[in-house]
Order: structure tokens, then C-alpha cells, then sequence
């Protein structure tokens, strides 16, 4: 299965999240760490990112911006779920935006190539698909091993 499919079906696992209780899903999932909560809004932050500022220039050929500072980016997306009243609405518009960050990419040319500044390597958009998709496993790793407590 192709990387782009992948980041769609990972949201199933995202949503069986909203049976945890609120404690679960709200204290760090290690010390020093965020929870499962902040962990979602950041895949979130991440994919309104995405869909924002990257897909709607990507074209073969074309140079993408670099990614924003990775520590403040997430400052802002952990800032960002303060609107959130509930953990369950931020897991929703985590599965819309993916959804919508999916069907996006799987409207752009299999065949284009394009570049992220600072990064070495040429994307397609199953390259890109795929270098989020490493994210989310890692993350959902994480939540595995604190659910499993």
C-alpha cells in the first residue's frame, strides 16, 4: 500500500482514541513529554501546515519553502488547542484535515518531482507522504506504549 493511502487509514487508529478516558488522554505520556492530546493537535498543526503552504505549490520543478523551525511550530500548534474544548473535537478535525491533506495529494501528478528548501532530496508526492507518514507511526508508537500502561 502506497504511503499516501497509509497516512488515510492511520486516522482509524487516531479515532479509536476517542474511547480513552480524559485522563488517559490528557496527562504527558512520560514525563517531560505532551499527551496524547497535544500529540494529535500536533499531527493536526502539522497536516493545516501542509495543506496551507506546500501543497498548493507543488509542481514539478518547483522549490517549496523550508519547513518552520520545528520547536516553534509546535509551541504554536500546543497554543493552537486552547480553542478545544473537548480532546474528542480535536481528534475530528485531526481525521478531516488528514482527509483532506489525502485527497489533495492524490490529486497532483504521480509523475512531479519538486524540492523543499534546506532539505537534500527531490519529493514526489509519495515521498512527501511518506516522510509524514514516519511522523505519525512514531507518534502513534508513543501512544501505544502509554496505553499499554
Amino acid at each position: 500500500m502506497n504511503s499516501i493511502n497509509q497516512l488515510e487509514n492511520i486516522t482509524e487508529e487516531f479515532l479509536g482514541l476517542k474511547s480513552c478516558t480524559i485522563k488517559v488522554l490528557t496527562e504527558p505520556i512520560s514525563e517531560g513529554k505532551w499527551a496524547i492530546r497535544e500529540i494529535v493537535g500536533h499531527l493536526f498543526y502539522w497536516d493545516k501546515f501542509n495543506l496551507d503552504k506546500m501543497i498548493p505549490l507543488m509542481a514539478d520543478g518547483a522549490v517549496l519553502p523550508p519547513f518552520p523551525n520545528h520547536d516553534l511550530y509546535n509551541e504554536e500548534a500546543v497554543a493552537y488547542l486552547t480553542k478545544y474544548e473537548k480532546v474528542s473535537e480535536i481528534i475530528d478535525d485531526f481525521v478531516k484535515k488528514r482527509k483532506q491533506l489525502v485527497k489533495e495529494l492524490k490529486e497532483l501528478d504521480n509523475g512531479i518531482q519538486f524540492q523543499i528548501e534546506n532539505e537534500p532530496n527531490l519529493f514526489s508526492a509519495e515521498k512527501f507522504a511518506e516522510l509524514f507518514l514516519e511522523h505519525d507511526i512514531h507518534h502513534l508508537n508513543q501512544i501505544k506504549k502509554k496505553l499499554e500502561k
